[in-house]
């Protein structure tokens, strides 16, 4: 059917901005937008609307490019001062956690859905990552302890690689060979080395550029990040674990203009989130979804009663992680496009194969369920398991150069209720010389405070912050929230 540009455009844009207005939408309802956008691509799908879309060799390749921007907004955003102390714990999730699940997952599917080995384990490869969008949308909202919510992000962002290695390998047509392991370690290795390479080189020559225009800089980067994808695939490695370290060093760097590189990124992972996740509910057949039904609650019970707290527990040995911590990593394996995106792969390696395609019908309906169950009852579980914290310092993107070249930051604060800070007097939050409390809105108010103004429940604080006190203010300010004014007396430091 050849369908006008005009056309085109007014239906891409028509559903970017009922994607946008359903992102308040699902805030109001509690519900994560990524349904709200699968929503939408079923509406426009055949069932409905009746648009034909069924081009698995397409969707998978738009599918993983729009993996590759959103792992590029979650790279940039992650502050490296957070997930520093959380390392050792994400490479461990992203790796030794990755082949529990496979191998835990895929030994229960063999036995309960008389599935072979080697599809079985495919089912847990695809199954077994974690989802970039849903963590990233999903969990920054939800203020738990910020080893946690670093754990999960960088988990994220780094077992996407471990993964599609594996369901690639176990797609392939003919026997595994027995110097497959040395490739994962290849992929992995080199990948990871091109992304060191083109995010320190990138950020050394974007400082020193003078470019003729502010917005070319949010290009320039986003550019260097795509070409380590690019570079990574090209040598036949990892290239999303190249984009998401050449992002990380990126958005750790200190680059010219990085409130406008920011809110670039940040609404480019926005728009890759909606077309992504609108293709595939435009790519999914509701009629076949039925007979996915059965398999896919069997694969999710055992990911979530079994495949997932194993791994969690095997691979946080190391760490000697408390039982609440671990329970709550275990249910925070949220699942999202990652999982539909990877199902494909068997689809387009095999096109006749009824099970390949059975296998993304079961991973949608999955996903579906997972995210409602997971993804609305987070909060509640990490106040149950006692993991959230009452209090956090969220940075405001300001798009602004003057500072930029201050070097300075703009921090939002809200007072919840219950926090320790209600009643302490400005002068007696003694932050660190270089920040200050510059605006206090009240109940829908702003007003400038003194050192006599006494800090309420509900109350909004814009703090202005130098970048080198900023993390020593977040501290202080957690502190005051866990233990009052005299948080330092009573051995509160305000780390996570």
């Amino acid at each position: 059917m050849n369908v006008s540009l005009e056309a085109v455009l007014g239906i891409g844009a028509a559903v970017v901005l009922l994607s946008v207005v359903a992102v308040r939408a699902s805030v109001r309802l509690g519900l994560p937008s990524l349904l709200l956008y699968l929503g939408i691509g079923v509406l426009l799908g055949e069932s409905v609307l009746g648009f034909q879309f069924s081009n698995a060799g397409l969707t998978e390749s738009l599918g993983l490019a729009a993996l590759v921007l959103i792992l590029i907004e979650g790279g940039l955003t992650t502050r490296w001062e957070d997930v520093r102390p959380s390392l050792n714990i994400g490479i461990s999730l992203s790796t030794l956690a990755v082949a529990v699940s496979i191998g835990v997952t895929g030994t229960a599917l063999h036995l309960l859905l008389g599935l072979d080995w080697r599809t079985a384990f495919l089912w847990g490869a695809v199954l077994s990552s974690t989802d970039a969008a849903a963590v990233f949308s999903v969990l920054r909202g939800v203020g738990v302890r910020r080893r946690m919510s670093a754990a999960l992000e960088l988990e994220s962002g780094l077992n996407d690689a471990p993964v599609v290695i594996a369901v690639v390998l176990l797609a392939a047509p003919g026997p595994l060979q027995w110097w497959s392991p040395a490739l994962v370690v290849y992929e992995l290795a080199v990948g990871g080395a091109v992304g060191a390479a083109l995010g320190f080189g990138g950020a050394w020559a974007l400082r020193r550029a003078a470019l003729p225009a502010t917005g070319l800089y949010p290009l320039a980067t986003m550019a260097v990040c795509v070409l380590g994808y690019a570079g990574g695939q090209w040598l036949h490695a990892s290239g999303f674990l190249a984009t998401y370290l050449a992002a990380l060093i990126l958005g750790n760097s200190n680059l010219p203009h990085r409130g406008g590189v920011m809110s670039f990124a940040e609404g480019t992972g926005w728009l890759a989130q909606i077309g992504l996740f609108v293709l595939l509910g435009l790519y999914s057949s509701p009629g076949a979804l039925g007979g996915a039904l059965l398999p896919a609650l069997v694969a999710g019970l055992v990911l979530v009663l079994l495949g997932r707290p194993l791994s969690i527990v095997v691979s946080m040995l190391p760490f000697r992680l408390p039982w609440r911590e671990q329970a709550f990593l275990s249910w925070a394996g949220l699942r999202g496009a990652v999982p539909i995106v990877l199902a494909l792969i068997p689809v387009t390696r095999a096109p006749d194969s009824q099970g390949a395609r059975l296998l993304v019908d079961v991973v949608l309906v999955l996903v579906v369920v997972l995210t409602l169950l997971q993804g609305t009852t987070l909060p509640w579980v990490a106040r149950l398991l006692r993991v959230s914290r009452a209090a956090e310092a969220t940075e405001i993107e300001v798009d602004s150069a003057p500072l930029d070249e201050l070097a300075a930051d703009l921090l939002q604060v809200r007072v919840p209720v219950g926090s320790r800070l209600h009643g302490v007097y400005l002068r007696e939050l003694r932050l660190p010389k270089g920040a200050l409390v510059s605006l206090i809105v009240r109940g829908g108010d702003g007003f400038t405070p003194t050192p006599d103004t006494r800090l309420q429940e509900r109350d909004q604080l814009l703090v202005v912050t130098t970048a080198a006190v900023r993390s020593r203010a977040e501290q202080r300010i957690r502190a005051v929230d866990r233990a009052g004014r005299l948080a330092r007396w009573r051995g509160e430091s305000g780390r996570s």
